[in-house]
């Protein structure tokens, strides 16, 4: 079956996770996977593929949006992990301003939007732990607008403004 018959077949979004076909750049999923930190860290048009909205993004205007049928095979399939290089990598986006922060917002509104709400509200809260700990610290690598921000895209009320 060719890419174009897939993608006929079945929602472009699944047919990228399947690894049946790539993103707009020609990325496939296992490709991005095995990139290291710093392709990850200086290419930006992949994030809304791994964590598609319902709305187009202004960034990636050629990224796929999140339709119900995707959602749906999302829900029937996708394992979520955390990622045992997690305290590692805290200080490499743990910068005020970072990019990575509005990468972390919809990581967490992706995973409400396809249904595994407890797991954007298990990641919101190992966030919650680090910004504490940074508070305590009195350093200010997360600012108190990222965090509200975050706090909103687990579910958990609306960003302060």
């Amino acid at each position: 079956m060719t890419e174009t018959q897939v993608c006929a077949d079945e929602s472009r979004l699944v047919a990228f996770y399947s690894g049946a076909s790539p993103d707009d750049r020609g990325h496939r999923l296992a490709d991005i996977q095995a990139w290291g930190f710093d392709e990850l860290e200086h290419t930006h048009d992949y994030i809304q593929w791994l964590f598609p909205l319902r709305k187009h993004s202004p960034f990636n205007p050629s990224a796929r949006v999140l339709d119900a049928e995707a959602a749906a095979a999302f829900r029937s399939k996708l394992e979520v992990r955390c990622s045992e290089r997690f305290e590692a990598r805290v200080a490499n986006w743990m910068t005020p301003g970072n990019y990575n922060h509005l990468r972390i917002t919809r990581i967490m509104a992706c995973m409400r939007t396809i249904g595994f709400s407890s797991h954007a509200v298990a990641f919101f809260r190992a966030l919650q732990e680090v910004y504490w700990s940074e508070a305590q610290a009195r350093s200010h690598g997360i600012s108190a607008e990222s965090f509200s921000f975050w706090k909103s895209a687990a579910g958990l009320g609306k960003p302060d403004r």
